[in-house]
């Protein structure tokens, strides 16, 4: 009974509408008045907690991608894209999805993917004759390959909880992150075909075509800085953040030029609001983690798994269902913070590839990032067009479906996620 009275004193805090991290710290700190503990114990958590050389790298990152936001990169990166592909069937969607991909090798942040992409690809699909509800749903649904394509955020959160490699999950997360970038470019086709509503364009000249390119070529060589230095081996995550968000810096300011003194501060501000945010989750879970080990909840957990769930497939099963309940009322990491401690012991007791499990999760978890109510990327690109939420709400919704079939693809076909970790 312990382990449902927990899980309904979070909800009710959840539901009442009290902020994840003083739910997760408030939860946490009375379970441990009530164990008779001393409430040192959260003093001393509040500093383990942030006592980690990796997440360094989260507000790093995040700094890098607003920088980037702020220096207007989006829009040489999607005109060279549209160069290329542009006169192909559904030809802007698939440049606003080569550009996101492109955009989420360098931020590790969704958002700023789904805003950096969207403020230049939204006016330019409309104007051509996309479906506003279709355009809008696939940018909200392409900022989601921002967690998944290394960098990611939310990887090097479960690396961090669960101890596991961060430069093999960035590995694990490129072959999804294609996959899913492939299905989506897929969809996009058949729909534009399907419809005909939207005004086809000419072919670039090759002379367009490396003009473009060679203005979008500073941010393109980022990427392939940022990855295939950790990659290489050349620095660690950590290490790559720190030169990522010079480099961001550089090219925005020095080299483009597009950075102003007051785009500067803004970046500045709003990742420290960010990080911030995180990281008072970060803290709130771990406080609530030290407690509900201290009454044994992830052993219950998996007791009853024991009891209950004879295989793996049922345990994913229900951890998928989980996730895409709780998923509707929780962003992304406050899920991982929450549910990855409390299931690692089970995941590793049932002999499921840790690896491969953060990829499974972060898939999952990427769905609350484009659902309703509490959808960002949703909430994102509302607000770049002005629209009534359920507009994109509805047109992300044959996207979340390719997700589902993208969680089905990994399960049957787990090289899509191992490979690259075990031959690297």
């Amino acid at each position: 009974m312990t382990l449902l009275y927990i899980a309904l004193a979070l909800l009710a805090l959840l539901f009442l509408g009290v902020p994840v991290a003083f739910s997760l710290a408030g939860l946490g700190a009375t379970l441990l008045l009530l164990k008779g503990l001393p409430l040192a114990m959260v003093a001393q958590n509040l500093h383990g907690a942030l006592d980690n050389f990796v997440l360094l790298s989260v507000p790093l990152f995040l700094l890098m991608s607003n920088l980037l936001l702020k220096g207007g990169v989006g829009k040489d990166l999607f005109e060279a894209v549209q160069k290329w592909v542009g006169h192909l069937p559904g030809g802007l969607g698939l440049s606003a999805l080569v550009s996101c991909g492109i955009f989420s090798a360098i931020s590790g942040s969704s958002v700023a993917t789904a805003a950096t992409v969207g403020t230049v690809a939204v006016p330019e699909m409309v104007k051509r004759g996309y479906s506003k509800s279709f355009t809008l749903g696939l940018l909200a649904a392409g900022g989601t390959l921002g967690i998944l394509i290394p960098p990611s955020i939310p990887l090097i959160v479960y690396g961090v909880i669960t101890e596991e490699s961060i430069g093999k999950l960035f590995m694990a997360g490129v072959g999804p992150g294609i996959l899913l970038l492939v299905l989506f470019g897929i969809y996009t086709v058949i729909y534009a075909w399907a419809t005909g509503l939207h005004q086809r364009q000419e072919a670039s000249s090759g002379r367009e075509r490396m003009a473009a390119t060679l203005r979008a070529l500073p941010t393109i060589l980022l990427a392939v800085l940022i990855i295939g230095g950790i990659y290489a081996g050349a620095f660690t995550p950590t290490e790559a953040s720190a030169i990522g968000a010079a480099a961001s810096f550089l090219l925005t300011a020095c080299v483009l030029r597009t950075l102003t003194v007051k785009g500067f501060f803004e970046a500045v501000a709003q990742t420290l609001k960010t990080t911030i945010v995180l990281f008072l989750i970060v803290i709130g879970a771990k406080i609530f983690g030290k407690a509900i080990t201290l009454y044994q909840v992830p052993s219950m957990l998996s007791e009853l798994v024991d009891l209950h769930i004879s295989s793996v497939d049922g345990f994913l099963l229900l951890v998928t269902l989980i996730l895409l309940i709780i998923g509707l009322f929780l962003e992304s990491l406050s899920m991982l913070l929450i549910m990855v401690p409390v299931l690692f012991p089970t995941v590793l007791g049932l002999g499921i590839d840790p690896i491969w499990f953060g990829i499974y999760f972060v898939v999952l978890i990427e769905l609350a990032l484009i659902t309703p109510p509490v959808g960002l990327n949703l909430f994102v690109i509302q607000a770049i067009a002005g629209t009534p939420l359920g507009v994109v709400a509805r047109g992300a919704v044959p996207f979340i479906l390719i997700m589902m079939a993208s969680v089905v693809v990994i399960y049957f076909v787990p090289q899509i996620v191992t490979w690259l970790p075990q031959n690297l």
